[in-house]
Parts: C-alpha cells; structure tokens; sequence
C-alpha cells in the first residue's frame, strides 16, 4: 500500500448521518453491519485455486480462486460457491477470467451486489466481451451476479430468512464474515476473502440507481487518493462524487485491504440504459490501458465533457404524501433557493414545493410519482467547502 493510500484511509472516520436514504434503522443496521465485519478473525490466506468437483452448465465450481493458476491467454468461464440457502443449497456466483498472455495488472470489476442494477451488469459484460487475452498483458476478473437472491427477486436487498422479513442491503456488509450472523454477511466474506481481495490490483464495484430513484451518470471516489483519482478522471462522464461514503461499501473494503478501488454509478434501475453504459464501457477501457492490461491509444476522458466534481449530495426530501412533479431534469444545473419539484394530493391541490438549498448539479431524481414523507426525491451534488464526512448519497 503506497503512503497516499494509506493517507486517505486514515481520514475516513466519520459518522453516518441518519438521513435521506439512509434513515435511522438502515443507520443502525449499516453500523452492526461494519462492526460485524471489522470484528471477524483475519482468515488464513489462500492457497491455490479449490475446485469442488462439481460441474453446472459445463462450467467448473471453485471455492477459492488463485488466477495463477489458470491459464494464460484465454478466458476462462467458472462458478464460486458461495453461501447456502436454507435448504442447504448454495448460491453460485458467475465467474469470467481473461488472462492475459503476458503478466501483468490485476484488474476485478464487479456488478450485481444490489439486484435491480441492470446496466451494471450489462456493463461489465461488455467489457469482458471486448477482451482477446491473446493480446493482453495482466488479468482482468469479472463477476456479475455477486447478490443472487436479490437479483432473483429484482430487488435492491438480499431477503434474509431468519428473522422473518428481513431485507439486507449487501453493500453495507463489506468485507464481511465467513462466520458472521446473517447469510449476507458470510456470503460477502467468501468472496472477499477467497475470490475478489487474493486476485485484485485495482478494483471497479459498478452500480446503478435504485427501483424508483435515477442517478446520473457519475463516480464515487476518493479523489484525495493519488491513484484513484488517475482512474476516475478517465471516464467521459459528467459528475464525480468526491466522497469517501458509508463503511461497509464494498469499494472502501478494497481500499482498506490497500487495492485502489470506487464506484461507478450508471443511471436508472432495473433497465439498460446503453448509452450510458457506452461511456462507463470507454471508461473502463481507458482505465486497462491505463494499468498496461490493453495496449492502444485512450478513448475520451473527463477533460473531453467539462466533469462537473462535488464532494457532498443534499437531499431533498418530501415534507407531505402526494404525487410528485419534478421540475428539472439530471445534470441540470440549480441555484439556491430555485424550485425542483411541486407535490399534490389526490385532488390535485399543490400540497408542497421543494427547492433547492445549494448551487450545484442534479445528481439524482425520483422517478416514481408517489411519495410519502421522508422519501428522497432529488439529490443536489455541490461542492462544499469543508465537508465532514456525514453525507447521504444516491447509491
């Protein structure tokens, strides 16, 4: 770990502020959630690639990945045997390794650990789909389906059987705990610990809005880290969100095992937006030249869209329940002060008017029409000029 990482790891202790998305149940639950994985014993490191023996669909099952141990010059298709279900089968994880010919740069994208984001999917796989290893110098390791009982139900949360209904955010759980309390947590721990940490240089946790709430296109990242910062500058997206965010992202897990890590955030849920994933796709490329995977020359970058860079996300929430009509658009500019959305109840009188308290970027808006108190129904991305830390954000 270079003395800037490490840097940028020691100012990121802060509380999380129990607002917007967040609220105080998901608060409280995202602090058991980091304190269940900062209390697991450190596991032993692993030690070569485990095949199980088993066969699905022709692809060969591991429980612990060493990428060393493949070979060169060609992908490679696998599932990794994740946590059992309560019937005591298991989740399988989809798998997809491009080895290089030469060595070099490890490179891990991953999608699927919310289970309504379909572009992150979708994004990722294009990637993997435009590699010939037979010209690759490095590793590139793809995972698509972290969450498989929330991408089942096409829902954000992982539902946890044993405390009736329960639903579990899985980006709150990170790096999680082969012996932890919940399903979630050791399914996190599994993967962190035996397939995405053991095989990562850098590390992309690709993301999309959630069911009802639209993001734009943007980053999430840690910008005071030198080498985090070089990644996410190569992306010809419009906005950065330069924020270090919650514990328990699976980004700022990679980062405290010391692998330069962040978060694209691709648009809306449960669609694929392809002209959205056609930037985070140039994006990504760039970022495999940019660690010597692939050789050619770089695609655009933030320079070539004039990147607008906020370091906090207000939000605007509703005060009434009622039908919303937003009154800008994602990346629009606002002012302080100016009106974002009207709200009106079932006879059609205006119950409420939001405006904004900031300068900045539209980062975020609700897309579902109804509202009730407390929901989140625009994000404003604005620069701050000390920012604490304690910050909401539309992930």
């Amino acid at each position: 770990m270079s003395n800037n990482l490490k840097d940028g790891l020691d100012r990121r202790d802060f509380i999380i502020a129990s607002i917007a998305t967040v609220g105080a149940p998901a608060a409280l639950a995202a602090n058991a959630g980091a304190a269940n994985a900062q209390d697991a014993a450190t596991p032993s490191p692993v030690s070569g690639t485990a095949y199980t023996g088993d066969v699905i669909h022709g692809k060969k099952v591991i429980s612990a990945l060493d990428i060393n141990d493949l070979e060169p010059g060609r992908k490679h298709l696998l599932y990794f045997k994740g946590v059992q279900m309560p019937t005591g089968q298991h989740w399988y994880v989809s798998v997809i390794v491009a080895k290089g010919a030469r060595p070099g740069k490890r490179a891990v994208l991953v999608s699927g650990v919310h289970g309504d984001e379909m572009s992150s999917v979708h994004t990722v796989q294009t990637v993997i789909n435009q590699l010939d290893p037979a010209e690759m110098s490095g590793t590139v390791m793809a995972v698509t389906d972290v969450s498989g009982p929330a991408m089942e139900a096409m829902q954000r949360r992982w539902p946890n059987s044993g405390r009736g209904i329960d639903l579990i955010d899985m980006n709150r759980v990170w790096p999680g705990n082969e012996n932890g309390a919940t399903a979630t947590s050791r399914h996190a721990g599994l993967l962190f610990n035996r397939l995405l940490r053991p095989n990562a240089d850098v590390a992309i946790d690709f993301h999309t809005g959630t069911t009802g709430f639209d993001v734009s296109a943007f980053n999430i990242a840690s910008m005071d880290v030198p080498e985090i910062k070089a990644m996410v500058e190569l992306y010809p997206i419009g906005q950065i969100f330069d924020n270090h965010t919650y514990p328990g992202v699976l980004h700022n897990a990679f980062i405290d095992a010391g692998i330069p890590s962040f978060c694209p955030e691709i648009g809306a849920a449960r669609v694929l937006d392809l002209e959205m994933i056609s930037l985070f796709v140039e994006g990504t490329m760039n970022v495999l030249k940019h660690h010597g995977i692939l050789a050619g020359p770089m695609g655009r970058t933030s320079k070539d869209v004039g990147v607008f860079v906020g370091n906090s996300a207000v939000p605007i929430l509703a005060t009434e329940g009622g039908f919303v009509e937003q009154l800008v658009k994602l990346n629009d500019k606002v002012e302080p002060g100016q009106k974002v959305a009207i709200q009106r109840n079932s006879f059609g009188e205006v119950v409420a008017e939001y405006t904004s308290s900031v300068a900045g970027q539209v980062a975020g808006l609700r897309s579902d029409v109804t509202s009730e108190p407390g929901i989140p129904l625009a994000f404003i991305l604005y620069h701050k000029a000390a920012p604490d830390g304690a910050e909401s954000y539309p992930e």
